[in-house]
């Protein structure tokens, strides 16, 4: 991978400002992602497709001798851990030190022999947006610790695992591990979490720069807050599905038993849980399909492919218009205008969780000036964001 030089500058300046000049200096880099298949599949045990985007987490890094790992985020507080103490503190949840000492303590426990170290890093991964900066920033911190005191061991699946325990245990947020395998692997990954505790992950090698489209990231403008209940409540109107079945997750319970038995799962969970579980299902075989659309180089099934997630998001999955909402329709409006744009051309649909932040869209090389002066004229300067699938998950770069 080559390295920006005008970004390597800015991080080595920003490392001797903080901790002084005269040091052997390293670099490392990792990637933001973003979701392309596999619209809310993953609490269901399902399959996702995804991919790392070129905006990354880079550091410079030079060992201390002083036991303790200090890393340095522009714009943020100084964050130092002691590494004679990982243990999981519950004082320390939802704090960026628990996620290194989750990297460091669960790497250790695989062999890595720790060594303190200075890191100064900056970040062009857009947060809030979906790209997770969270995980592309736990495979950074892991990506350091595996190449220079563990003889780079662990692959990337593993760093990725080791990130999610980090993010469960050590920072006190369930999640899956979607994110950290998109930033960790590189490039298109696909995941099939029907065993949770031993996922299927394929790296999909596909050369996104020969298709002719550009990957669009644009922000909404909605807000995520008082949204708590619309996101809890998918997972659980589709518990409630799963009960009628005495199962916990979709993945369990064929779709064709569940097709005979929807009346019996109207009266139980009611008539948006089935449309969410119509979904599901549906979802789960495209990113199937899609995977096997770019194997094969066929980007017109893919978009296709793309296309009927979105709309089967917005109809089935019910996640872009929050319960009760008529003036504030942002998520809605956003597509809406992707689709005028578009007129028929490349593909769009709502990205992650929904209901607010992002949607995505894949915009022919010849409209993509076209397509975000308008979608800016309407959502403003700044909000749609131009990137490409990246080859590399977390990587030493110099």
């Amino acid at each position: 991978m080559r390295a920006d030089e005008r970004r390597l500058e800015i991080v080595r300046k920003g490392f001797e400002e903080t901790f002084g000049a005269g040091r052997e200096l390293m670099y490392f880099s990792a990637p933001g992602r973003t979701e392309i298949g596999g619209n809310h599949t993953d609490h269901q045990q399902g399959r996702v497709l995804a991919a790392a985007v070129n905006l990354d987490m880079l550091a410079a890094v030079a060992f201390n001798d002083d036991g303790v790992i200090r890393m340095q985020s522009e714009g943020f507080r100084l964050c130092e851990v002691a590494l004679k103490d990982l243990s999981v503190e519950e004082r320390l949840y939802g704090t960026t030190l628990s996620l290194i000492r989750g990297m460091a303590a669960e790497l250790q426990k695989r062999g890595a022999k720790l060594r303190g170290f200075d890191a100064y890093v900056i970040s062009d991964v857009l947060r809030g947006s979906g790209l997770s900066s969270s995980a592309a920033y736990e495979v950074l911190v892991g990506t350091i610790i595996n190449e220079l005191m563990n003889e780079g061991k662990a692959n990337a699946v593993e760093i990725a695992q080791i990130g999610q325990i980090a993010e469960n245990v050590y920072f006190g947020k369930p999640c899956g591990l979607m994110d950290q395998m998109a930033s960790s692997v590189g490039n298109l990954v696909t995941i099939d979490f029907a065993d949770k505790a031993n996922p299927v992950v394929e790296k999909i090698d596909f050369d996104f720069s020969t298709s002719g489209y550009t990957l669009c990231i644009i922000d909404s403008g909605a807000d995520h807050a008082d949204l708590t209940d619309e996101y809890a409540a998918v997972p659980g109107e589709l518990k409630k599905v799963c009960a009628v079945f005495g199962k916990s997750v979709l993945r369990e319970i064929p779709e064709e038993e569940f097709m005979k038995r929807i009346p019996e799962v109207r009266k139980a969970a009611g008539d948006r849980a089935v449309m969410r579980a119509f979904h599901v299902y549906a979802d789960n075989q495209r990113v199937v399909k899609q995977c096997e659309a770019l194997k094969n180089n066929d980007f017109d099934t893919f978009l296709t492919l793309v296309r009927q997630s979105g709309e089967s998001s917005w109809m089935y999955l019910q996640n872009v218009i929050p319960a009760g909402y008529k003036e504030h329709q942002e998520m809605a409006l956003a597509l809406a205008l992707c689709g005028k744009l578009l007129n028929g051309q490349g593909a769009y649909r709502v990205h992650g969780g929904g209901f607010a932040g992002t949607i995505q869209a894949f915009v022919p090389n010849r409209m993509v000036d076209e397509f975000v002066e308008g979608m800016e004229a309407v959502l403003g300067e700044g909000s749609c964001h131009c990137l490409s699938i990246r080859a590399e998950g977390g990587v030493r770069v110099k």
